[in-house]
């Protein structure tokens, strides 16, 4: 089994896609790249734990690739907006690619290069590359948010902007 860690805004909505594909064994919200061990939610949200609101993917390298990862990943976030995500602003939103090792940071960089070339975005792509440095699970109360209360979680994709983007870039 390999692990992608993955930030692209709010983990809520970065779970659900990842859980369609064979071969992905779990997606757990969490916490990455941080200087603060274990922190909580509200110690991440006060943008100053250095971490920002990831998923950890563990998944089957022979049924899924981690190119095919990342591919999913894509399309979840705006990858063009370093800040934050849709109304969801601080370092705790920025997007990030969190590389294992340099197969994977490789991988990465080529993907990034060739969507770039693509043009599928009005602006280059500026998720940065990082090395994996940590990553703490988040409070239950996180992890499949989207089963846990769908009403709220279709609402939030809807009203953050997320849904609209992604429609408007990669279709249904």
């Amino acid at each position: 089994m390999e692990k992608a860690t993955l930030a692209g805004g709010c983990f809520w909505c970065l779970v659900k896609p990842f859980h369609q594909y064979d071969g992905v064994e779990s997606v757990i919200s969490g916490y990455s790249g941080g200087h603060v061990e274990n922190p909580t939610y509200k110690e991440v949200c006060t943008n100053t734990t250095g971490h920002r609101e990831a998923v950890q993917i563990t998944f089957d390298e022979s049924i899924i690739s981690y190119r095919e990862v990342l591919e999913v990943f894509f399309k979840t976030f705006d990858p063009t907006d370093a800040n934050g995500q849709f109304f969801d602003r601080g370092e705790s939103y920025e997007p990030a690619i969190f590389y294992h090792n340099e197969e994977q940071k490789a991988t990465a960089e080529a993907l990034i290069a060739e969507l770039d070339s693509q043009k599928i975005f009005s602006s280059k792509i500026v998720t940065p590359v990082l090395p994996y440095k940590n990553f703490y699970p988040a409070e239950d109360y996180h992890q499949d948010f989207y089963q846990k209360d769908p009403e709220h979680y279709q609402n939030y994709q809807a009203r953050s902007g997320r849904k609209a983007f992604i429609e408007q870039h990669w279709g249904q």
